[in-house]
């Protein structure tokens, strides 16, 4: 008998505020250790705290993103446990009334289906602060454990979807969309690789018609593929565990990505384990209809909107717009070098294709790229009107990449401009062909159907003489007049 999978997700975002939730503690990240860590960030006796205002209306703008329900009255809570980073030995974050309610996501999957995932809701919280493992012992070399807490107080929203998931592949489809979501309402940078978005993954089995299987929480997982790969792991472990007769135990588990192996970390709580309840401290939060009312009318192009436009705007298949619209970056990127080489399409397939391989295969971001999106335009440009080949433009692509200068620059002074003097490459194309008289026999004998596979070999050696210069459709031209006269 088959299994299903069942897939719930809960998406940490740390809000781009300039201050903490609670204290105007600065949120900047790379400071010294506890160096933006105030009295109130430590819940020191005496002190009170303050709500962020930017960091509420951030959570109501991704409510409104999702089309949900705003929670005109919503309510901080304790919640309470010990952890040696979270010095006040509670989180204040919301339970009972959450700033955001029921929403839903739509996705796109790859196979072109569309499927829906439902939003439980989405709260206000505090982060805890970092524990440091690395490079602190003791006078013995005993190792030791360094607190930072400067993370301490950072206002997130977690996201908490339904189990509406039944694969790897929707949850970080659904993932990814969550982080077009946020970043293109500016509300998050969604950096995974500083913790800026972290994704707590929930996890059963069943077989078909059944009911929900026990759920394991795999947390803390930082980047898409460490998702995708941790999920399927842990539906393997859940699947193997059952059909040897034993019962999946209820746990929080971590995933390391470098050895794609996972481990149970502590068995899994409920709420009442944290003895939640309303902060003394803090009053409820209203919202009034007209702020949310201005919060919707200010929102931004959306991920869906923007795909749109660009399956109208530049003609692209829904497919390259779904890629392209996906990240607020990219289609910046992309819209810019598509201004600048008057050419969509062309652009599309240059940021898509060499310039996506590049930044993956140097692991940075598009934000970093060396080469700029008007550089990139230029190229297109010099495509387009024959100053260069497809070919040498990889080769002008190479040296933009490796900080050389403009494509223009590079092309001047590596004399890489295409040979399109006719009488030139008619002196070279009769040159190859008086040298290959074998194969010219071959080409003349051959019907027009292996003639067209034939003729490849003749453009080679005038590529190869040219040095890849040769204006290719001269050349064809030219090739075709000389072998078929």
């Amino acid at each position: 008998m088959s299994w299903e999978t069942v897939i719930g997700l809960e998406v940490h975002v740390q809000l781009a505020t300039a201050s903490k939730l609670f204290s105007a503690s600065s949120t900047r990240t790379g400071d010294e250790p506890n160096s933006n860590a105030s009295l109130i960030d430590l819940a020191m006796p005496g002190t009170l705290p303050v709500v962020n205002r930017e960091a509420i209306r951030h959570a109501i703008r991704f409510g409104l993103a999702i089309d949900a329900e705003i929670g005109r009255r919503s309510v901080f809570e304790r919640k309470n446990y010990f952890y040696p980073d979270l010095p006040k030995g509670y989180q204040t974050t919301q339970l009972a009334e959450p700033i955001v309610g029921a929403g839903v996501v739509e996705l796109q999957l790859e196979d072109g289906t569309r499927k829906s995932v439902r939003i439980h809701h989405a709260h206000l919280e505090e982060d805890a602060g970092k524990s440091l493992h690395e490079a602190f012992s003791d006078d013995m070399g005993r190792a030791m454990t360094g607190i930072d807490l400067n993370r301490a107080g950072t206002p997130l929203i977690e996201i908490v979807s339904e189990p509406d998931m039944s694969n790897a592949e929707e949850a970080v489809a659904f993932a990814r969309k969550l982080h077009a979501i946020v970043t293109s309402l500016g509300i998050s940078d969604g950096d995974m690789s500083q913790g800026n978005m972290r994704f707590d993954v929930n996890i059963s089995v069943r077989r078909p018609g059944e009911p929900l299987g026990t759920r394991t929480e795999t947390k803390n997982l930082n980047s898409f593929r460490f998702m995708e790969k941790a999920i399927k792991l842990e539906v393997e472990r859940q699947i193997d565990v059952l059909e040897d007769g034993g019962e999946v135990v209820q746990e929080t588990r971590l995933y390391n990505g470098d050895t794609n192996t996972a481990r149970a970390m502590r068995s899994k709580e409920d709420a009442n384990d944290y003895r939640y309840f309303p902060c003394p401290d803090l009053l409820p939060v209203l919202v009034s209809e007209e702020e949310i009312n201005e919060l919707r009318d200010a929102l931004p192009e959306l991920p869906d909107a923007r795909k749109a436009r660009f399956v109208e705007a530049y003609a692209l298949s829904e497919y390259d717009a779904d890629l392209l619209s996906a990240d607020l970056a990219t289609a910046a990127y992309f819209e810019a070098a598509a201004k600048q080489g008057s050419d969509a399409k062309l652009a599309a397939n240059w940021v898509m294709g060499e310039l996506t391989a590049r930044l993956n295969a140097d692991d940075i971001g598009i934000a970093r790229s060396p080469v700029s999106a008007e550089h990139l335009g230029e190229l297109i440009l010099r495509i387009k009107d024959g100053t260069i080949s497809s070919k040498i433009a990889k080769q002008v692509f190479d040296a933009c990449w490796a900080g050389e200068g403009s494509p223009d620059q590079i092309i001047e002074s590596k004399g890489l401009k295409q040979m399109s003097d006719t009488g030139e490459l008619e002196k070279i194309v009769d040159d190859i062909i008086a040298n290959h008289p074998a194969q010219v026999e071959d080409y003349r004998g051959s019907d027009d159907a292996k003639r067209k596979k034939k003729i490849g070999f003749f453009v080679g050696q005038a590529m190869k003489a040219t040095q890849g210069k040769a204006n290719p459709q001269q050349l064809n031209q030219l090739l075709q007049q000389k072998l078929n006269g």
